[in-house]
């Protein structure tokens, strides 16, 4: 049955930055699938894992300040602590600066470029060692953005590393598929997040955004659900290298 496809019982999901927001959401769809879930986060990710718990799945609570990549092959271990292996890496874990791009710190640029760009690609290569070392194969999800495609107002280190990401998503997937290793990003765009709540107050700001996305609504995390696990599952096993934007058309307007 293809429903069997997209079943991920038995299988460890890393998933970077899940305290809150699309994290939060894609951690919560991975357990629904069947998967076991890593949190990495600087944060106690207690909601998430009263989730992932409430379904029957296991959460293994990890700290961890991403920014530095000398923690990653010690997160990859103890991840490896619920079944002895890895099978799905999620890198959602990201920051933003805002300011003119005029005036733009090259503080606020180190810090983006480093976790969102700088610490996807080191992750990724992390577990793809551990991935062709277990002989079977993997998932790797990264989350792109808007700005991946679009230029953006204020945020030139955010969009430098966004747009990173879907070149190293590409790049990863040639190198890697040879090892049954998938490479693929999710670019989500205006979504009802923490992040979002002064745009979406901003009555002028939410008119204006609202009039451009034909779907005619802010996203939600579980609007990244069923993307997620497409992504992390058997039912993706010849998709490679892609970015998929879930943004209710924003990109086809």
């Amino acid at each position: 049955m293809i429903l069997d496809n997209f079943q991920l019982k038995g299988r460890v999901a890393i998933v970077t930055g899940c305290d809150t927001g699309l994290g939060q959401g894609m951690a919560r769809a991975l357990a629904q699938a069947g998967a076991d879930v890593v949190g990495v986060n600087v944060s106690e990710p207690k909601e998430t894992q009263i989730q992932v718990e409430g379904m029957g799945r296991r959460f293994l609570d990890l700290r961890a300040n991403l920014s530095d990549i000398s923690c990653l092959d010690s997160l990859i271990d103890k991840a490896k602590t619920l079944t002895g292996r890895v099978d799905i890496l999620v890198n959602n874990a990201g920051i933003i600066r805002r300011d003119d791009a005029i005036k733009f710190s090259e503080k606020d640029w180190d810090d983006v470029i480093d976790l969102n760009l700088k610490t996807v690609y080191f992750f990724s290569q992390a577990v793809a060692r551990q991935y062709i070392a277990q002989g079977s194969g993997g998932k790797i999800i990264n989350v792109a953005s808007m700005l991946s495609f679009q230029g953006g107002v204020r945020v030139p280190s955010y969009t430098a590393s966004k747009s990173g990401v879907m070149g190293i998503t590409r790049a990863m997937a040639n190198e890697w598929a040879s090892h049954r290793i998938n490479v693929n990003a999710i670019a989500p765009g205006y979504m009802a997040t923490n992040n979002t709540a002064a745009l979406r107050a901003d009555e002028g700001r939410n008119a204006a955004i609202l009039e451009r996305i034909p779907a005619g609504r802010w996203g939600i995390p579980d609007d990244l659900a069923g993307p997620v696990v497409f992504l992390a599952s058997q039912a993706s096993d010849y998709v490679n290298g892609y970015t998929v934007a879930v943004d209710g058309g924003w990109l086809a307007r």
